[in-house]
């Protein structure tokens, strides 16, 4: 082979070499390369209230803002536990507690409550108030199943009628962030979540029909 023609051959050669170094060493810069590739930052941890619909209410603000009694720490705990952590419901907690309805309600699954606050039962008779806690696993059980509703009720799937643990129904009119409960209580404080339970703080104790 003619000299002139090998070092023709040769150039060419290298001029090939050199253009696929090239290639490489700018998809390495370019982050095409998986050298290049930078470690992903770490997932963020989601909190339990995240990706959901916020409470609502006038009342929410006597909420506690930080522990367990606030509206971050009930999501984390079974709705009676939940409501023994947070003071504006301490009456309704007493009363679970002497209905012995504290496992029955942490035990079950995808419930609605409607939970009156302590004003609520101090607007009670007295004589009503005195034969519901005399009374714990007949009268009292009535009233505070009949607060509870067997399904999770988002707040646009709130108003119409719904049949409570007691078996009558009650029913809710309203929208929004707007809702009164059999045409008397209001919710004053609404979609707050716990572990098991979408909860209603409401204004007015509610007495089922059939012991009213």
């Amino acid at each position: 082979m003619p000299a002139n023609a090998l070092g023709s051959r040769t150039r060419l050669l290298i001029a090939v070499l050199a253009a696929g170094a090239l290639a490489l060493t700018a998809c390495s810069r370019s982050g095409g390369g998986e050298t290049a590739s930078s470690p992903e930052p770490p997932m963020a941890t989601e909190s339990p209230m995240e990706g959901m619909s916020q409470p609502f209410g006038e009342a929410c603000a006597a909420v506690p803002e930080e522990g367990a009694g606030s509206f971050e720490g009930m999501a984390q705990d079974p709705v009676a536990t939940a409501a023994s952590n947070n003071p504006v419901l301490s009456t309704l907690v007493t009363a679970v507690g002497e209905a012995n309805l504290v496992d029955t309600l942490n035990g079950a699954e995808n419930i609605t409550v409607f939970a009156p606050t302590n004003d609520a039962f101090e607007a009670l008779p007295k004589k009503t108030l005195k034969a519901a806690m005399n009374d714990p696993s007949g009268l009292l059980t009535q009233v505070l199943t009949y607060h509870v509703v067997g399904e999770l009720l988002a707040p646009e799937d709130l108003a119409g009628e719904h049949e409570t643990l007691q078996g009558e129904t009650l029913t809710v009119e309203g929208s929004g962030e707007s809702f009164t409960v059999n045409g008397g209580a209001t919710v004053v404080c609404g979609n707050v979540q716990t572990a098991n339970a979408t909860v209603y703080i409401i204004d007015q104790v509610l007495l089922p029909p059939s012991a009213a």
